[in-house]
């Protein structure tokens, strides 16, 4: 099937007589009829249900949704985004070990993994976005097991060279994780381009309706953890035995999937950031129309990109879809059915005259969210980012004029409007 048919049909197959919209099972444990079922669940948790902080039908029906949408063998949903991000990491990487990520990620992100994973003794090597092969090489270390990045970053909306980062990763037989939630499966399938791991914050374009948080972390089945545990001795708790589980051996038993089970078995159980039936039914129906929206909210970024490239008071345009963009090349290559809703910008009087234009604007909203089906925008210096130092500000391209200018679905012609009221008060 193509992708805006998965969106509809992939993950929860009815069988005569079944509903044809996918149930809800608001059930926190399974019966069964004796001793030895529930020992051999646990002994392979993939055979059935235990309890929902393993797993859930309503939400392994998502999760098998969107492992197909993005080309992988298996995904966990998670409560948030972060926790997502948090738990790819932790699966990799112990106290002692170190991992690269781009300078322009998310905030929230730059956080936790300078600040926090800095405290459990994981230290993060940060490189610039648009660092050169051997600028990438030359930042690994022995100890260093994971790189990350972001397919286009929020907010700076630089686009990231997958291929590259996925070459230097498997250079040192590590793998890639890359957080796609601006771009989506539907304009971008990391897997296809060399990454090994991908992460998602639901809450935003995959929900869509600002109505639950979420996350996900899908795996591509792709990467050789016995490959790498030979060449480099990295990954032994992927193919030793697991003495917190019985003694399991996740490459023996799982195979391509033992990233991903792994991921369940070891974090999802002693963290418990499991999603409840209801937030996975709702993510599901953000996902069902996801593909049709998608092609929405890039048709109407690129309108309001091309316009403020035109406004007299603003200083800077970003979005790696409009000519001129640096990004525009690795958008073409990466993005060419668009480049997402989210447009930053940098209005002339820094944040002063940024904050004026937001408070002027009445039919987009002042809120701490993106990629929402209505128009939103955020001053991300004194939000997202505000726990970011200078230094980290202008690493993550943010300025005290920036506005991130999230489009939604509303009719272009309104957007523009409530824009040129706007600028009219700057």
């Amino acid at each position: 099937m193509r992708i805006e048919s998965k969106c509809l049909h992939s993950g929860y197959t009815p069988q005569n007589g079944d509903p044809c919209v996918m149930p809800i099972v608001m059930s926190t444990t399974y019966r069964y009829d004796s001793c030895e079922q529930v020992a051999s669940i646990f002994d392979d948790p993939t055979k059935g249900y235990i309890y929902s902080r393993f797993a859930n039908p309503t939400c392994d029906a998502v999760e098998k949704k969107i492992a197909d949408l993005e080309g992988g063998v298996g995904a966990m949903l998670t409560t948030s985004g972060q926790a997502a991000s948090l738990l790819s990491i932790l699966n990799l990487c112990s106290a002692g070990d170190s991992f690269i990520a781009s300078s322009a990620i998310y905030g929230g992100t730059t956080n936790l993994f300078g600040f926090t994973l800095k405290k459990l003794g994981i230290e993060c090597i940060w490189v610039p976005v648009d660092a050169s092969y051997n600028e990438l090489l030359g930042a690994f270390k022995s100890n260093t097991k994971a790189v990350f990045g972001e397919t286009i970053a929020n907010p700076a909306l630089t686009v990231f060279d997958i291929e590259t980062w996925a070459k230097a990763a498997h250079e040192y037989n590590v793998p890639l994780i890359v957080d796609n939630t601006f771009a989506t499966p539907v304009l971008c399938r990391p897997f296809e381009w060399g990454a090994d791991i991908v992460v998602h914050s639901t809450t935003k374009y995959m929900d869509g309706h600002a109505i639950q948080g979420g996350g996900v972390i899908v795996d591509s089945g792709n990467f050789d953890w016995m490959k790498a545990y030979k060449e480099s001795g990295k990954f032994s708790d992927f193919v030793e035995p697991d003495e917190s589980y019985h003694g399991l051996v996740y490459t023996k038993t799982y195979g391509r999937a033992a990233y991903i089970i792994k991921a369940r078995t070891q974090l999802m159980r002693d963290f418990g950031c499991f999603p409840s039936a209801h937030s996975a039914f709702l993510l599901n129906l953000g996902l069902e129309t996801l593909a049709v929206r998608m092609k929405q909210y890039c048709k109407n970024a690129l309108a309001v990109a091309g316009y403020f490239s035109t406004c007299k008071k603003v200083v800077s345009v970003s979005y790696p879809g409009l000519k001129g963009d640096k990004y525009y090349e690795l958008a073409q290559k990466y993005l060419p059915d668009g480049a997402c809703g989210v447009i930053t910008i940098s209005i002339k009087g820094g944040r002063d005259a940024a904050e004026r234009f937001m408070d002027a604007l009445q039919l987009a909203t002042d809120e701490v969210h993106v990629a929402d089906i209505r128009t939103c925008v955020l001053h991300p210096a004194s939000a997202t980012h505000r726990q970011l130092t200078d230094e980290q500000l202008v690493a993550a391209g943010i300025d005290g004029g920036m506005v991130r200018f999230s489009c939604g679905l509303e009719n272009i012609d309104d957007i523009i409007a409530d824009i040129d009221q706007a600028m009219e008060k700057v």
